[in-house]
Protein backbone atom coordinates (compact mmCIF):
# COMPACT_ATOMS: atom_id res chain seq x y z
CA UNK A 1 0.00 0.00 0.00
CA UNK A 2 1.10 3.58 -1.37
CA UNK A 3 -0.66 6.50 0.75
CA UNK A 4 0.26 10.12 -0.67
CA UNK A 5 0.87 13.05 1.17
CA UNK A 6 -2.10 15.80 2.15
CA UNK A 7 -0.54 17.92 0.27
CA UNK A 8 -0.42 16.12 -3.12
CA UNK A 9 -3.56 14.34 -2.67
CA UNK A 10 -5.25 17.55 -3.02
CA UNK A 11 -3.52 18.74 -5.72
CA UNK A 12 -4.34 15.95 -7.84
CA UNK A 13 -7.58 16.76 -8.40
CA UNK A 14 -9.86 14.64 -10.12
CA UNK A 15 -13.45 13.61 -9.83
CA UNK A 16 -13.89 10.42 -7.53
CA UNK A 17 -16.24 7.33 -7.08
CA UNK A 18 -14.51 4.60 -4.77
CA UNK A 19 -16.96 1.24 -5.49
CA UNK A 20 -15.55 -0.77 -2.98
CA UNK A 21 -15.27 1.16 0.82
CA UNK A 22 -15.99 -1.62 3.70
CA UNK A 23 -18.17 0.05 6.69
CA UNK A 24 -17.81 -1.72 9.65
CA UNK A 25 -21.08 -3.10 10.96
CA UNK A 26 -22.10 -4.19 13.98
CA UNK A 27 -24.90 -6.04 15.79
CA UNK A 28 -24.97 -3.11 18.39
CA UNK A 29 -25.57 -0.25 15.86
CA UNK A 30 -28.35 -3.16 14.20
CA UNK A 31 -29.91 -3.56 17.41
CA UNK A 32 -33.07 -0.72 17.19
CA UNK A 33 -33.67 -2.35 13.98
CA UNK A 34 -33.94 -5.89 15.04
CA UNK A 35 -37.20 -7.01 16.87
CA UNK A 36 -36.35 -8.28 20.27
CA UNK A 37 -36.78 -12.24 19.14
CA UNK A 38 -33.84 -11.94 16.76
CA UNK A 39 -31.79 -10.06 19.47
CA UNK A 40 -32.16 -12.39 21.97
CA UNK A 41 -31.66 -15.16 19.64
CA UNK A 42 -27.72 -13.37 18.67
CA UNK A 43 -27.18 -13.28 22.38
CA UNK A 44 -28.38 -16.85 23.01
CA UNK A 45 -26.93 -18.68 19.84
CA UNK A 46 -25.06 -16.14 17.76
CA UNK A 47 -24.30 -15.97 14.27
CA UNK A 48 -23.32 -19.05 12.27
CA UNK A 49 -22.00 -18.79 8.54
CA UNK A 50 -21.01 -21.88 6.34
CA UNK A 51 -17.70 -22.44 6.96
CA UNK A 52 -15.99 -25.56 5.21
CA UNK A 53 -14.90 -26.90 9.22
CA UNK A 54 -16.85 -26.75 12.70
CA UNK A 55 -14.44 -24.51 13.99
CA UNK A 56 -14.93 -21.63 11.27
CA UNK A 57 -12.36 -20.58 8.72
CA UNK A 58 -10.34 -23.15 7.34
CA UNK A 59 -7.46 -21.07 6.15
CA UNK A 60 -5.44 -18.79 7.90
CA UNK A 61 -6.73 -15.41 7.73
CA UNK A 62 -4.24 -11.71 8.09
CA UNK A 63 -4.41 -10.23 11.17
CA UNK A 64 -5.47 -7.75 12.72
CA UNK A 65 -9.20 -6.86 10.91
CA UNK A 66 -7.10 -7.15 7.61
CA UNK A 67 -6.68 -3.56 7.49
CA UNK A 68 -4.19 -0.97 7.29
CA UNK A 69 -1.89 0.08 10.42
CA UNK A 70 -3.56 3.92 9.84
CA UNK A 71 -6.98 2.84 9.48
CA UNK A 72 -7.29 2.49 13.51
CA UNK A 73 -10.19 5.25 14.64
CA UNK A 74 -9.17 7.44 17.99
CA UNK A 75 -12.22 6.20 19.72
CA UNK A 76 -10.64 2.54 19.61
CA UNK A 77 -12.96 0.95 17.33
CA UNK A 78 -12.24 -1.34 14.63
CA UNK A 79 -11.19 0.17 11.19
CA UNK A 80 -14.35 0.89 9.07
CA UNK A 81 -16.06 1.78 12.37
CA UNK A 82 -15.93 5.43 12.90
CA UNK A 83 -17.88 7.23 10.13
CA UNK A 84 -16.13 10.76 11.36
CA UNK A 85 -12.70 9.00 11.15
CA UNK A 86 -13.38 7.12 7.83
CA UNK A 87 -14.73 10.98 5.98
CA UNK A 88 -11.76 12.59 7.44
CA UNK A 89 -9.05 9.68 6.59
CA UNK A 90 -10.56 9.03 3.06
CA UNK A 91 -13.24 10.97 1.64
CA UNK A 92 -11.68 14.36 2.28
CA UNK A 93 -8.14 13.25 2.36
CA UNK A 94 -8.79 12.33 -1.16
CA UNK A 95 -11.75 14.36 -1.94
CA UNK A 96 -13.55 11.93 -2.94
CA UNK A 97 -17.02 12.57 -4.60
CA UNK A 98 -18.91 9.47 -3.49
CA UNK A 99 -18.29 5.89 -1.63
CA UNK A 100 -20.16 2.76 -2.34
CA UNK A 101 -20.25 0.90 0.85
CA UNK A 102 -19.71 -3.08 0.41
CA UNK A 103 -20.42 -4.10 3.91
CA UNK A 104 -18.89 -7.73 4.62
CA UNK A 105 -18.87 -9.96 8.30
CA UNK A 106 -21.32 -12.07 9.96
CA UNK A 107 -23.16 -9.14 11.28
CA UNK A 108 -24.89 -8.58 7.68
CA UNK A 109 -25.70 -11.72 7.49
CA UNK A 110 -24.05 -13.18 4.24
CA UNK A 111 -24.36 -17.03 4.51
CA UNK A 112 -25.74 -17.57 7.95
CA UNK A 113 -27.16 -20.83 8.10
CA UNK A 114 -30.32 -19.68 9.45
CA UNK A 115 -31.94 -18.56 6.82
CA UNK A 116 -34.35 -15.96 8.71
CA UNK A 117 -31.83 -14.73 10.88
CA UNK A 118 -29.90 -14.00 7.74
CA UNK A 119 -32.67 -12.28 6.23
CA UNK A 120 -33.41 -9.76 9.55
CA UNK A 121 -29.56 -9.16 9.54
CA UNK A 122 -29.38 -8.15 5.95
CA UNK A 123 -32.43 -5.89 6.44
CA UNK A 124 -30.71 -4.23 10.21
CA UNK A 125 -27.30 -3.68 8.02
CA UNK A 126 -29.83 -1.93 5.03
CA UNK A 127 -31.08 0.41 7.92
CA UNK A 128 -27.95 0.81 9.24
CA UNK A 129 -25.77 2.19 6.30
CA UNK A 130 -28.60 4.87 5.75
CA UNK A 131 -29.13 6.00 8.88
CA UNK A 132 -25.42 6.13 10.66
CA UNK A 133 -23.40 6.23 7.05
CA UNK A 134 -25.14 7.75 4.67
CA UNK A 135 -27.41 10.58 6.69
CA UNK A 136 -24.24 11.61 8.39
CA UNK A 137 -22.66 12.13 4.89
CA UNK A 138 -24.23 11.49 1.49
CA UNK A 139 -21.67 10.72 -0.63
CA UNK A 140 -21.40 7.03 1.32
CA UNK A 141 -24.03 5.18 -1.14
CA UNK A 142 -25.48 2.31 0.60
CA UNK A 143 -25.98 -1.21 -1.21
CA UNK A 144 -28.60 -3.19 -0.48
CA UNK A 145 -27.49 -6.61 1.18
CA UNK A 146 -29.39 -9.45 0.74
CA UNK A 147 -29.62 -12.66 2.30
CA UNK A 148 -28.77 -14.79 -1.16
CA UNK A 149 -29.19 -17.75 -0.40
CA UNK A 150 -32.99 -17.20 -0.01
CA UNK A 151 -33.42 -15.90 -3.53
CA UNK A 152 -37.50 -14.85 -2.80
CA UNK A 153 -36.61 -13.50 0.84
CA UNK A 154 -33.59 -11.53 -0.87
CA UNK A 155 -36.08 -10.27 -4.06
CA UNK A 156 -38.26 -9.20 -1.04
CA UNK A 157 -35.56 -7.35 0.55
CA UNK A 158 -34.76 -5.19 -2.76
CA UNK A 159 -38.07 -4.44 -3.82
CA UNK A 160 -38.50 -2.95 -0.01
CA UNK A 161 -35.23 -0.84 -0.93
CA UNK A 162 -36.21 0.48 -4.81
CA UNK A 163 -37.68 3.45 -3.49
CA UNK A 164 -34.84 4.83 -2.50
CA UNK A 165 -32.98 5.79 -4.66
CA UNK A 166 -29.71 6.21 -2.79
CA UNK A 167 -29.17 2.62 -2.75
CA UNK A 168 -27.27 2.22 -5.48
CA UNK A 169 -26.78 -1.73 -6.14
CA UNK A 170 -27.62 -5.34 -4.98
CA UNK A 171 -25.04 -6.74 -2.86
CA UNK A 172 -24.04 -10.35 -2.65
CA UNK A 173 -20.84 -12.43 -2.42
CA UNK A 174 -19.35 -14.65 -4.62
CA UNK A 175 -18.70 -17.97 -2.67
CA UNK A 176 -22.37 -18.98 -2.65
CA UNK A 177 -23.82 -21.99 -1.96
CA UNK A 178 -24.44 -23.08 -5.48
CA UNK A 179 -23.27 -21.67 -8.49
CA UNK A 180 -24.56 -18.10 -8.87
CA UNK A 181 -25.66 -18.34 -12.29
CA UNK A 182 -28.47 -21.49 -10.70
CA UNK A 183 -32.35 -20.58 -11.08
CA UNK A 184 -32.22 -20.56 -7.09
CA UNK A 185 -30.65 -17.11 -7.26
CA UNK A 186 -32.90 -15.99 -10.32
CA UNK A 187 -35.31 -14.11 -8.28
CA UNK A 188 -32.96 -11.75 -6.91
CA UNK A 189 -31.51 -10.48 -10.51
CA UNK A 190 -35.20 -10.33 -11.96
CA UNK A 191 -35.76 -7.69 -8.53
CA UNK A 192 -32.59 -6.09 -9.53
CA UNK A 193 -33.45 -5.48 -13.15
CA UNK A 194 -37.20 -4.68 -11.80
CA UNK A 195 -35.48 -1.89 -9.76
CA UNK A 196 -32.75 -0.80 -12.24
CA UNK A 197 -29.91 -1.67 -10.03
CA UNK A 198 -26.84 -3.27 -10.78
CA UNK A 199 -25.97 -6.63 -8.94
CA UNK A 200 -22.16 -6.03 -6.96
CA UNK A 201 -20.97 -9.24 -6.48
CA UNK A 202 -17.79 -9.02 -3.87
CA UNK A 203 -15.31 -11.54 -3.83
CA UNK A 204 -15.32 -13.98 -0.21
CA UNK A 205 -18.22 -15.21 1.46
CA UNK A 206 -19.90 -18.17 3.03
CA UNK A 207 -20.70 -21.36 0.51
CA UNK A 208 -19.46 -23.96 2.97
CA UNK A 209 -17.54 -25.54 0.22
CA UNK A 210 -13.54 -25.98 -0.38
CA UNK A 211 -11.62 -23.03 -2.10
CA UNK A 212 -9.98 -25.54 -4.45
CA UNK A 213 -10.54 -28.86 -6.52
CA UNK A 214 -8.52 -30.23 -3.79
CA UNK A 215 -9.72 -29.06 -0.57
CA UNK A 216 -9.22 -26.43 1.63
CA UNK A 217 -5.42 -24.24 1.03
CA UNK A 218 -3.10 -24.07 3.30
CA UNK A 219 -1.89 -20.45 3.49
CA UNK A 220 -4.03 -17.05 2.86
CA UNK A 221 -1.95 -16.28 -0.35
CA UNK A 222 -4.31 -19.04 -1.65
CA UNK A 223 -7.24 -17.49 -0.51
CA UNK A 224 -6.18 -14.24 -1.73
CA UNK A 225 -5.65 -15.53 -5.34
CA UNK A 226 -8.87 -17.65 -5.22
CA UNK A 227 -10.59 -14.42 -5.34
CA UNK A 228 -9.61 -14.51 -9.07
CA UNK A 229 -10.07 -18.16 -9.92
CA UNK A 230 -13.24 -18.38 -7.93
CA UNK A 231 -14.76 -15.18 -10.26
CA UNK A 232 -14.03 -16.91 -12.91
CA UNK A 233 -16.31 -19.92 -12.31
CA UNK A 234 -18.76 -17.42 -11.30
CA UNK A 235 -19.05 -15.75 -14.24
CA UNK A 236 -19.45 -18.69 -16.34
CA UNK A 237 -22.30 -20.39 -14.24
CA UNK A 238 -23.94 -16.65 -15.49
CA UNK A 239 -23.34 -17.38 -18.86
CA UNK A 240 -24.04 -21.08 -19.33
CA UNK A 241 -27.38 -21.16 -17.15
CA UNK A 242 -28.46 -18.69 -19.69
CA UNK A 243 -29.10 -15.49 -17.32
CA UNK A 244 -28.47 -12.79 -19.40
CA UNK A 245 -30.99 -14.60 -22.20
CA UNK A 246 -33.65 -14.15 -19.17
CA UNK A 247 -32.42 -11.04 -18.33
CA UNK A 248 -30.65 -9.04 -20.75
CA UNK A 249 -30.49 -6.24 -18.76
CA UNK A 250 -28.92 -7.43 -16.12
CA UNK A 251 -25.62 -5.51 -14.98
CA UNK A 252 -22.97 -7.06 -12.76
CA UNK A 253 -20.53 -5.32 -10.85
CA UNK A 254 -17.31 -7.95 -10.28
CA UNK A 255 -16.14 -6.72 -6.52
CA UNK A 256 -12.11 -6.76 -5.54
CA UNK A 257 -12.08 -10.17 -8.14
CA UNK A 258 -9.49 -8.51 -10.30
CA UNK A 259 -9.50 -8.67 -13.64
CA UNK A 260 -6.73 -9.44 -15.92
CA UNK A 261 -8.33 -13.59 -16.38
CA UNK A 262 -11.12 -11.84 -17.96
CA UNK A 263 -9.86 -11.82 -21.43
CA UNK A 264 -8.56 -15.35 -21.79
CA UNK A 265 -11.52 -16.46 -19.64
CA UNK A 266 -13.26 -15.29 -23.04
CA UNK A 267 -11.24 -16.51 -25.34
CA UNK A 268 -11.65 -20.30 -23.96
CA UNK A 269 -15.27 -20.12 -23.53
CA UNK A 270 -15.46 -18.88 -26.82
CA UNK A 271 -13.51 -21.82 -27.83
CA UNK A 272 -15.72 -24.42 -26.36
CA UNK A 273 -19.02 -22.76 -26.95
CA UNK A 274 -17.71 -22.96 -30.50
CA UNK A 275 -17.81 -26.89 -30.31
CA UNK A 276 -20.07 -27.65 -27.75
CA UNK A 277 -22.73 -24.95 -28.42
CA UNK A 278 -25.15 -27.30 -28.98
CA UNK A 279 -25.24 -28.23 -25.09
CA UNK A 280 -26.55 -25.08 -24.48
CA UNK A 281 -28.76 -23.78 -27.03
CA UNK A 282 -30.37 -21.05 -24.97
CA UNK A 283 -26.75 -18.77 -25.64
CA UNK A 284 -27.85 -17.12 -28.69
CA UNK A 285 -23.99 -15.27 -28.78
CA UNK A 286 -20.64 -15.95 -28.01
CA UNK A 287 -19.57 -16.11 -24.23
CA UNK A 288 -17.35 -13.46 -24.94
CA UNK A 289 -20.08 -10.82 -26.25
CA UNK A 290 -21.88 -11.32 -22.39
CA UNK A 291 -18.47 -10.20 -20.76
CA UNK A 292 -18.51 -7.15 -22.27
CA UNK A 293 -22.43 -6.29 -22.28
CA UNK A 294 -23.06 -7.32 -19.17
CA UNK A 295 -19.93 -7.39 -16.46
CA UNK A 296 -18.40 -4.34 -14.91
CA UNK A 297 -15.28 -4.93 -12.83
CA UNK A 298 -13.51 -2.63 -10.12
CA UNK A 299 -9.82 -1.89 -10.15
CA UNK A 300 -8.32 -3.24 -6.26
CA UNK A 301 -6.51 -5.52 -6.67
CA UNK A 302 -4.97 -4.42 -9.78
CA UNK A 303 -2.83 -7.38 -11.82
CA UNK A 304 0.62 -5.51 -12.10
CA UNK A 305 2.44 -6.61 -14.89
CA UNK A 306 6.24 -6.41 -15.89
CA UNK A 307 4.85 -4.88 -18.97
CA UNK A 308 2.90 -1.66 -18.15
CA UNK A 309 1.26 -2.33 -21.86
CA UNK A 310 -0.27 -5.66 -21.27
CA UNK A 311 -2.23 -4.53 -18.66
CA UNK A 312 -3.73 -1.19 -20.92
CA UNK A 313 -4.13 -4.32 -23.71
CA UNK A 314 -6.59 -6.41 -21.17
CA UNK A 315 -8.18 -2.93 -20.19
CA UNK A 316 -8.91 -2.72 -24.04
CA UNK A 317 -10.39 -5.67 -24.32
CA UNK A 318 -12.54 -5.26 -21.64
CA UNK A 319 -13.24 -1.45 -22.47
CA UNK A 320 -12.33 1.19 -20.90
CA UNK A 321 -16.24 2.11 -20.05
CA UNK A 322 -16.81 -1.26 -17.87
CA UNK A 323 -13.38 -0.51 -15.63
CA UNK A 324 -14.39 1.68 -12.22
CA UNK A 325 -12.19 2.46 -9.47
CA UNK A 326 -12.10 1.13 -6.05
CA UNK A 327 -9.69 1.77 -3.15
CA UNK A 328 -10.97 -1.22 -0.99
CA UNK A 329 -10.40 1.27 2.06
CA UNK A 330 -9.78 0.47 5.01
CA UNK A 331 -7.84 -3.27 4.35
CA UNK A 332 -4.50 -3.47 4.24
CA UNK A 333 -4.31 -4.23 0.16
CA UNK A 334 -5.88 -0.53 0.27
CA UNK A 335 -5.25 1.09 -3.79
CA UNK A 336 -4.20 4.97 -3.03
CA UNK A 337 -6.59 6.63 -5.80
CA UNK A 338 -3.71 8.64 -7.06
CA UNK A 339 -1.06 6.34 -7.86
CA UNK A 340 -2.74 2.52 -8.26
CA UNK A 341 -3.70 3.42 -12.40
CA UNK A 342 -1.25 3.06 -14.98
CA UNK A 343 0.40 6.17 -15.23
CA UNK A 344 0.32 5.98 -19.67
CA UNK A 345 -3.73 6.24 -19.45
CA UNK A 346 -4.83 9.14 -21.09
CA UNK A 347 -6.79 11.84 -19.08
CA UNK A 348 -10.02 10.39 -20.89
CA UNK A 349 -9.43 7.03 -19.81
CA UNK A 350 -8.58 8.22 -16.41
CA UNK A 351 -11.41 10.13 -16.08
CA UNK A 352 -14.22 7.34 -16.89
CA UNK A 353 -12.64 4.73 -14.81
CA UNK A 354 -12.48 7.07 -11.90
CA UNK A 355 -15.72 8.37 -11.95
CA UNK A 356 -17.68 8.74 -15.23
CA UNK A 357 -18.07 4.95 -15.29
CA UNK A 358 -19.75 4.95 -11.67
CA UNK A 359 -21.78 7.78 -12.10
CA UNK A 360 -23.51 5.95 -15.59
CA UNK A 361 -24.00 2.89 -14.07
CA UNK A 362 -24.96 4.21 -10.64
CA UNK A 363 -27.25 7.12 -11.16
CA UNK A 364 -24.77 9.19 -9.14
Amino acid sequence: MEVMSKERAQGARLSIVDCDFHPRLTHEQMKPFLTNQWWSYLQTYGSRQRHGQAKGYNYPKIAPQASRRDAWPPNGGTPGSDVDFCREQHLDFYGIDHAILTPLGQSTGNGDQNGELSAALASAANDVQFTQWHARDARFKPSIVVPYEDGVAAAAEVRKRASNKEFKQVFLLSRTAEAAGRKRYWPIYEAAVEAGLPVGIHAFGYGGWPLTNSGHPSFYIEEMTEHATGAQAMVTSFIMEGVFERFPGLKVVLIECGFGWLPSLGWRLDKNWKRLKDEVPHLKKAPSEYIRENFWVTTQPMEETENPDHLIEVMEWIGFDRIMFSSDYPHWDFDDPFTSLPPSLTIAQRRMVYADNARALYKL
